[in-house]
């Protein structure tokens, strides 16, 4: 509702902003409160299962960009450098509708594990490495600035993966009451920080959506028929290793998500002749609003059958 309250506020042009200092005190919260959340719940749970597990995750990030490159080349009919951008995009997923499924498992007591904060900085690098590798071998080009920072080292050390990555070690170091005074008020005040983060995400969709013109048809159809189809590897792969209802939930999810925050800004950097408008148009602009008012659902219903 805070997501379609902004979405609305926009559309009506209202004077309604988040100030972006408070964006990304927001931004930086929910990412801490993920990591923390999901360390808290690994404390004294690691076991060998679990790299297992986490493999069959990576591999998911790897594996996803091969199928999206030639649809968005030829299907969709992009040229390399945005079929390339996309792959990044799409490939990659969301930290916010990451944590919109974690308070949609959460609210329906469906069991998950800390590990889920794993998938997400899992499944966050190898698409953009992916997307890139695709761009450079198709294009013939290379990234400017090539041989100074690495890509990968880029995106490991982007904040979102550094907060994300911190919270889960710091959480699993001190667990539920070790940290107590520190930790409590951010897991309490999870589903304040998301809301209000999701009131800011209805404004920007609701701008990126005043871009729309007809011959972008194929692609905005592409972003909302992406997001079922890209959640069914997902579902299956959980399934398979016999993930929890919840985990199979969240890594769905991840799968049918698209990144708008970190993919950008790699990019932005590595793939110049991209349109970064085009992607956030389709990651955040549709693909987004359907994974919060649809798709968690839709994954969650299809999760119940595979588990039942």
């Amino acid at each position: 509702m805070f997501f379609l309250l902004g979405l609305v506020a926009g559309a009506l042009r209202s004077d309604l902003e988040i100030p972006r200092a408070a964006y990304d005190v927001l931004s930086l919260l929910l990412m801490l409160t993920i990591g923390l959340k999901g360390g808290m719940a690994l404390h004294g749970n690691l076991s060998v299962g679990l790299f297992a597990e986490l493999a069959v995750v990576a591999a998911l990030g790897f594996l996803l960009p091969f199928v999206l490159f030639p649809v968005l080349r030829y299907v969709v009919g992009l040229n390399v450098a945005n079929a390339a951008s996309l792959c990044c995009h799409y490939g990659s997923v969301s930290a916010g509708t990451f944590a919109v499924a974690m308070a949609w498992v959460e609210a329906r007591s469906l069991p998950t594990g800390g590990e889920v904060t794993l998938y997400l900085v899992l499944l966050e690098l190898p698409a953009i490495l992916m997307g890139l590798w695709f761009y450079r071998r198709f294009s013939g080009r290379k990234a400017p600035g090539e041989g100074s920072t690495p890509l990968w080292q880029e995106t490991l050390t982007n904040r979102s993966v550094v907060l994300l990555v911190g919270g889960v070690i710091i959480g699993m170091l001190y667990g539920y009451t070790g940290g107590d005074k520190v930790t409590a008020p951010l897991t309490e005040a999870f589903a304040l920080i998301l809301a209000l983060f999701l009131l800011e995400m209805g404004l920007v969709a609701s701008e990126t959506l005043r871009r729309l013109r007809p011959r972008d048809w194929k692609l905005l159809a592409f972003a909302v028929a992406a997001p079922p189809v890209l959640a069914l590897p997902g579902l299956l792969a959980g399934a398979w290793i016999g993930l929890e209802p919840g985990n199979l939930v969240i890594l769905g999810t991840l799968t049918a998500s698209a990144s708008y925050i970190a993919a950008p800004v790699a990019v932005r950097h590595a793939i110049p002749d991209a349109d970064i408008g085009m992607a956030m148009l389709a990651s955040l602009g549709m693909t987004f609003p359907f994974n919060v008012m649809v798709g968690i659902p839709l994954y969650g219903l299809v999760a119940g059958w595979l588990t039942a």
